[in-house]
């Protein structure tokens, strides 16, 4: 498995270059993507990664907030729904349930009791938590606060969280003192989320805050098991992670494709349908 290379300014770079000569209308989907994933964003920082002028971004604000998507702000913007979704302790990823449920409990079978594991954020991730609610002895780290209370409940459970910003479309913690938190730790296994999967692009994220912490729980694994429905394969987002060869195994549903699952395991990767 290789390792994620390259450090924050790569990652910014990849990004730039990504978001530079984009089309208004795709440009202005990927920063909805952005505030999805994110909660908020300033001009400032949405200008320097899709490497438009300040004016342009808030043009682009302008017809999101008309759209009725954001809430634009002083400098910046929100996801409308944010406010309401924490208030509910919900996630903004709800899309193909039924597909991350199936993929929740396979990835849950493969944790033994008294094991180390980490637990990445995101919607696929929260159901292999609820699947490890009969699990005893687990110590599980996790940048997710829904996650953390669900298996913080249990007497036999030892849950460990980072510091780092909070995301609220994902109830995370996020960013370089979040990854900071796993430097010197030891997980049998991690459950990573991802957003896109491309084998050009390898798993791109609609931002830049979690590839720090991300590579940091890579880094702290001695197993990566991805975790992802078949409708992110073949797609690429804002900014790339590493080669999708950063992972051991892939678990996904039955709608993937024959020939995206031959190339997984042309590249060494382990895939598991549920």
């Amino acid at each position: 498995m290789a390792k994620p290379s390259g450090g924050a300014g790569t990652a910014r770079a990849r990004a730039i270059a990504a978001g530079a000569g984009l089309l208004a209308e795709p440009r202005r989907m990927q920063i909805l993507e952005w505030l999805q994933e994110e909660g908020s964003a300033r001009v400032r920082e949405l200008s320097e990664a899709f490497s438009v002028s300040e004016a342009t971004i808030r043009q682009d604000l302008e017809r999101l907030e008309t759209d009725g998507h954001i809430v634009r702000e002083h400098g910046g913007a929100y996801l409308r729904s944010v406010p309401q979704q924490v208030r509910d302790m919900a996630l903004q990823h709800q899309a193909n349930m039924d597909a991350k449920r199936r993929i929740g409990r396979l990835a849950a079978s493969l944790v033994g009791d008294g094991e180390s594991i980490i637990l990445d954020s995101g919607s696929t991730t929260t159901e292999v938590a609820l699947n490890l609610l009969e699990k005893q002895n687990l110590n599980v780290v996790t940048n997710a606060l829904n996650i953390a209370l669900t298996l913080g409940a249990l007497p036999s459970c030892a849950v460990h969280m980072p510091g780092g910003q909070f995301k609220a479309p994902t109830l995370s913690l996020s960013g370089e003192r979040s990854a900071a938190f796993f430097e010197g730790l030891y997980a049998e296994k991690c459950f990573l989320a991802t957003a896109a999967i491309s084998f050009e692009a390898g798993l791109t994220y609609p931002s830049l805050a979690d590839l720090y912490v991300k590579r940091a729980m890579i880094a702290a694994s001695s197993r990566v098991v991805l975790v992802a429905d078949s409708t992110k394969i073949g797609r690429t987002s804002f900014s790339s992670l590493g080669a999708v060869e950063i992972v051991h195994t892939l678990i996904t549903d039955q709608a993937i494709r024959d020939e995206d699952r031959r190339a997984f395991e042309a590249r060494g990767i382990e895939v598991l349908i549920a």
